[in-house]
């Protein structure tokens, strides 16, 4: 089963909303590569909760795809900071999908953290110019990741 990793700004979505929530809408990514990966994402699969622009930005916790892809609402809401113009409801190029909470992490696993481990320094996270908010996860990485928590 493939592993992800997805950005938020913890005050748009935090791991601690998605605890309160229990699940959540993904909206808002407006990258098509992020986006592909997304649509490649299945029901089940695990990702990790990563908070970005934030002072402290780093993997926050564990949530899991809850659902299929869809069309993202957001594109077509004017009043949304993710409205797409180009959108619509017959042409909508942009996806979201619902996540659920599994766990949070006693303490974040910070960028600094994460930068200073051999096995980790392949993730498309740590590739400098690489500002993906969603990416796929090796089984080494999520291993190499859960044993620094």
């Amino acid at each position: 089963m493939p592993f992800w990793l997805m950005k938020s700004e913890p005050d748009e979505l935090s791991i601690h909303d998605l605890q309160r929530l229990g699940k959540a809408r993904w909206d808002g990514v407006r990258n098509y590569q992020a986006r592909n990966f997304m649509r490649a994402m299945r029901p089940g699969e695990l990702f990790f909760f990563y908070h970005s622009s934030c002072p402290e930005p780093g993997i926050a916790g564990i949530a899991r795809i809850a659902g299929e892809v869809y069309p993202d609402p957001t594109a077509l809401d004017p009043q949304s900071h993710y409205h797409d113009p180009k959108a619509s409801p017959e042409k909508n190029p942009w996806s979201a999908l619902d996540v659920e909470f599994v766990e949070a992490f006693p303490q974040v696993i910070s960028l600094g953290q994460i930068r200073q481990q051999a096995v980790l320094s392949g993730m498309p996270l740590v590739q400098k110019g690489s500002r993906l908010s969603v990416m796929p996860v090796t089984e080494e990485e999520w291993a190499g990741v859960l044993a620094l928590r």
